[in-house]
């Protein structure tokens, strides 16, 4: 699967944006999907992930509440709704997918967030 992240940009704190992810490929509804962040010096870490039936996800701590991660099958996307957004959400982001609970092995470009104080 090959997958094309998008939705990025600057924004002030507290604003919001939603980034998305399409998919090429017939079998999308049969991955788990997640996100991905690096800020800049730090190292990739997991953000949100949502399962291929859209039924369970689950986030790291510092953006529950704030974010929401959600797919369409149909449209062969999944997405990252950000609100209340803080300077420390600063990172290029990253969609992937994996498949029947394996690593991540599928990766997007990236889309690079900023957020001013």
């Amino acid at each position: 699967v090959q997958l094309q992240a998008s939705g990025g940009g600057l924004v002030q704190a507290g604003g919001s944006l939603r980034l998305s992810c399409a998919a090429s490929g017939r079998t999308f509804s049969s991955y788990d999907m997640g996100w991905f962040r690096q800020a800049p010096g730090k190292e990739r870490v997991f953000v949100a992930a949502v399962s291929w039936s859209g039924i369970s996800t689950i986030y790291l701590d510092s953006v529950k509440g704030r974010f929401t991660i959600y797919r369409d099958n149909a449209k062969n996307t999944v997405y990252l709704r950000m609100n209340s957004l803080k300077p420390e959400d600063t990172a290029v982001y990253y969609c992937a997918a994996r498949r029947g609970g394996a690593q991540y092995n599928y990766w997007g470009q990236g889309t690079l967030v900023t957020v001013s104080s």
